[in-house]
């Protein structure tokens, strides 16, 4: 990771996951921790293809279309990988194919299981993630976002 704001972002996420070491082991305190982790792993996927998207946009467009570009992305939520997919295809159909190919398997199900899961916890449902179940999903979703920065800044 190379952008300041995401590397910024992914330090606070893994200074998070470092703390549940450190706290009692009982199950449901760490059911509570594994919510909480869903949720921030899943702003920080949004938040990261926002900023990617973005700084894309500034870098290589006309400051009235990064404008638009950057206003049309504070709508992306729930980023699903078929979503995600077709924000890439927005930007290049080549970029929609490459993401699709890397992410195919774990990566794609990781994803989706993040916004799953943090769906079903903000409407108050119960969840079966745990902290090393989410800590995985977390790396599937870091190389995603890696993909979509490599794209990016090429």
């Amino acid at each position: 990771m190379n952008t300041h704001e995401i590397v910024r972002r992914k330090q606070q996420l893994d200074h998070v996951f470092e703390q549940t070491t450190s706290v009692s082991q009982d199950a449901e305190i760490l059911s509570h921790w594994a919510r909480y982790l869903c949720v921030l792993v899943s702003g920080f996927l949004e938040s990261s293809i926002r900023v990617l998207y973005s700084q894309y946009a500034r870098t290589k467009a006309a400051p009235n279309v990064a404008n638009y570009v950057e206003a049309q992305l504070k709508y992306f939520q729930n980023a699903k990988m078929e979503r995600i997919l077709e924000l890439a295809r927005s930007f290049s159909p080549q970029w929609e194919l490459e993401l699709r190919t890397s992410s195919e398997g774990e990566p794609k199900d990781a994803v989706d299981s993040i916004v799953a899961n943090k769906n079903n916890i903000a409407h108050g449902e119960g969840v079966g993630v745990t902290v090393s179940r989410m800590k995985r999903y977390y790396e599937s979703a870091l190389a995603v976002v890696e993909t979509i920065e490599a794209q990016c800044t090429r």
